[in-house]
This record gives structure tokens, sequence and C-alpha cells, in this order.
């Protein structure tokens, strides 16, 4: 198939520098790689999404260019792409034109959304606050106005948090239910695509375009809120998420209070992160001991430690986590969600000392393992403000259930008032 939108000229590295530099501080501001060649793509002519603009994640394949995954090393090592990812494809044909392809953490590795060789995404929502990763540019593009929707990716908390911070409704879909032809491999089992949009009616429509059919429909009838993961967030956050629900609560069940994590989160959050390290090494190992690239800080010292994870370390792992995926999903069958804070906290600020930056990744984690071992959707609906900045909530649904939390996230929208204003 020939590449939608194809420009009527031979895009050079010279001509994007050209395009890049021409536009003003709002219209780019540092969301965009600067290898952005063959943008922008129009769309098809009808479609669900025609008229918008949507970013994609510099993770997935577009049709006559490299995907650099955050990395410059990595982009110089590879082909031009010859044909479109799935996903780009499928926002192609119902009508969406790509404006460009975001910075993202290196790699994946991180949920700060600060990017050694490209920059920090500017978070308008949060100005001087990180806008959180590793799908920052895409967050970020999409909470400035920039575009409609983007496209990013999920492995522990990639949607999710960079959602947050920027004050925008993002999806981590059930395991499986999008496309993942042409998107780079980080760590398989947890890996999935996801979006963002600013406007929760955006949000839908592009869940009708990208989502699989596999769903499993049913009412929602029962609300849990995992006492346990409120007490991982911070007090002010905690509180702003409590009474989000209370405001709700015509719209929502009458909710029952349960712990997710009998034993606690750290022992789930422990082996997610030695299957990702391990899963991690294998995609980007042989690259790295190949060509030594030079890696930004907190990447380096994760893939350190990706390297050590064994075989039998990795398979230990995955046993505490099969036990895990099997009592979270027993407690969310089809018709129940279950609510929690989508972070810890706001966002950090840009220049947060390292070992606080490593402290503030381990609280996420032991957030978003919860969805990420279980396979489970999970949507972050931004509920207010803390100190001025985003603070979302979210609800896990059930395997297939992906719609049914895009519909609660409209009916929220709708009753409850719960988007934020471009900034």
């Amino acid at each position: 198939m020939e590449p939608r939108g194809r420009l009527p000229f031979a895009a050079t590295d010279e001509h994007a520098e050209r395009s890049r530099m021409s536009r003003t501080p709002t219209q780019s501001g540092g969301f965009f790689v600067p290898h952005n060649l063959r943008m922008p793509l129009k769309g098809a002519a009808a479609g669900p999404l025609a008229g918008l603009t949507a970013a994609v994640k510099d993770m997935y394949d577009v049709a006559g260019t490299r995907t650099g995954g955050g990395n410059p090393e990595w982009l110089a090592a590879q082909q031009p792409a010859k044909k479109h990812a799935g996903a780009v494809l499928r926002l192609l044909d119902a009508g969406a034109t790509i404006v460009g392809k975001t910075v993202c953490d290196e790699f994946f590795y991180s949920v700060s959304g600060a990017n050694a060789h490209y920059g920090t995404p500017a978070n308008l929502r949060a100005p001087g606050r990180l806008p959180g990763g590793s799908s920052a540019g895409s967050a970020a593009a999409t909470a400035a106005g920039v575009c409609d929707l983007a496209l990013g990716s999920d492995t522990g908390g990639s949607i999710r948090i960079p959602a947050s911070q920027c004050g925008i409704y993002g999806l981590r879909p059930t395991h499986g239910r999008i496309d993942v032809s042409g998107m780079m491999d980080m760590a398989p089992s947890f890996d999935v695509p996801g979006w963002f949009a600013a406007s929760p009616g955006v949000f839908r429509m592009a869940g009708a375009v990208l989502l699989d059919r596999a769903r499993v429909d049913a009412p929602v009838e029962r609300l849990l809120i995992a006492d346990d993961a409120f007490a991982q967030a911070d007090a002010p956050a905690a509180a702003l998420h409590r009474s989000v629900l209370d405001r709700a609560a015509d719209s929502l069940p009458t909710p029952s209070h349960v712990r997710v994590a009998p034993q606690g989160f750290e022992a789930w959050r422990e082996a997610f992160r030695i299957v990702q390290g391990y899963e991690t090494w294998r995609t980007f190992g042989p690259f790295i001991r190949r060509h030594q690239p030079k890696l930004g800080p907190g990447i380096k010292e994760r893939m350190a430690f990706a390297a050590t994870v064994t075989e039998a370390q990795c398979e230990a792992a995955r046993r505490v986590l099969v036990l895990a995926r099997e009592h979270v999903r027993a407690l969310v069958p089809p018709g129940t969600v279950l609510a929690l804070p989508s972070a810890p906290s706001i966002a950090p600020r840009v220049d947060t000392p390292a070992e606080a930056l490593e402290d503030f990744r381990v609280r996420v984690m032991r957030l978003t393992c919860t969805a990420g071992l279980s396979g489970l959707p999970q949507v972050s609906i931004p509920a207010g403000t803390v100190d001025g900045c985003p603070a979302g909530l979210s609800f896990i649904g059930w395997a297939g259930g992906d719609e049914a939390l895009l519909d609660l996230a409209v009916a929220l929208a709708r009753h409850c008032g719960l988007a934020l204003p471009h900034p």
C-alpha cells in the first residue's frame, strides 16, 4: 500500500530543519523530534476523525521515515519504514492528519518525560514541571492544543502518568486490543499502544477507530474504591480524588472499599520490575552491547540493571505476576470498575534531583503495576488541580471493557465537568 499523504517533493533533513525552526515556540513547544520528515500526512477525505489532527510517539513507524525510540544512535541505525504502523494507518484511514512524531523518553524506560538528547517537552498546564513519560511529547502536545489526539504507549505507566500530569484523558487499553505492528517493543508482556485527547468526545471516537472487536460489553454496576492505592498518593491528591467520587455519586454505582494488594504493592512492583528489565534487555541489549550508545541519566542505570536480570530471576518473578493477575482479574469481572489515583502526586518540578525522581518512579510503579500485570484497561481522567497542577483519577475495568471506560469518561465529563480547559 502506498503511504497516505506523501508530500509532493523528496523530504530532506535540510527541509525538516527549516520547517522545524520556522515554527513559533507555541507551535513547536519542544513536542516534536527534529527528524520530522514527510509531515504532515493527510488522512482520508472522510471518516470519523476527518478534520482532526494527531501526533505520534516516535516509536511507531511512519512510511518513508526512521523510527527513533528516543535515542539518536538507534535512529541512525534504522532504515526508513516501508509502511505505516497498524495504529497509524487506522488513524489515517479514519481521516486524521498526522502532524508530527513526538519526543519520548529514551527507549521508553522512564516516567519523567525528560530526554537527554531531545529535551523535555513543555507541560503548559503545569509550567516548570515535568510532563511525565515515556509518552511525554504526545501528552504535552495534546494538552497544549497542538493536536486533537496523540498516540502513545504504556508499559509501566507511560499513558497514565503523562495524562495525569498534563490534565488530559488517556487510556491504557486491554493488553492485545490494539494492533502493535510497526510499533517498537520494550517489554512485550506489558507493552500496549494507547492514546490521549483533551476532549472526552474525541477521546471516545479514537477508541472506536483504534480498538479491535474483542470488546466485552457489560453495564457498570459495581464500583470498588482501592483504599490501599489511595494510601500511596499524597494527601492533597487523594483528597481531590475522593471529592470527585463524591461529586460523581449520581453517575456511579454505590461504592465498596477494597484492598487490591492484600500483602502490599511492593512485591508486585518488584516482580514487574524484574520481568520488565529482563524483557527490555532482550529488546535493546544486543544494540547497546554492539553500539555502546550514550544513554541519558536514569536510563543508563536502568539498562545496567536490566543486563543483570537472569532467566531464573525472571521466571520466579513471573510466578508472582501470574498469581497477582489471577487475583486482580477475579476482583474486576465484567460490570465492575476499580477507582484509584493515576499518579501518587502532581508532576515533579523539572529540576527535581535524580534521587528524588527515582523515589517518585518507585511510587508510580506501585500504583501502575496493577493494570500492567493484569493486562486490564485503565483510563485516566482529569480530576482537577492541586496547587494549580493537574491530577488524574483512574478507573481499571475488566478485560475487553475499554469501551465502558471511555463511556464512563464521557459521562463524568458531562455530569461532573471533569475536563480541564486548554492553557
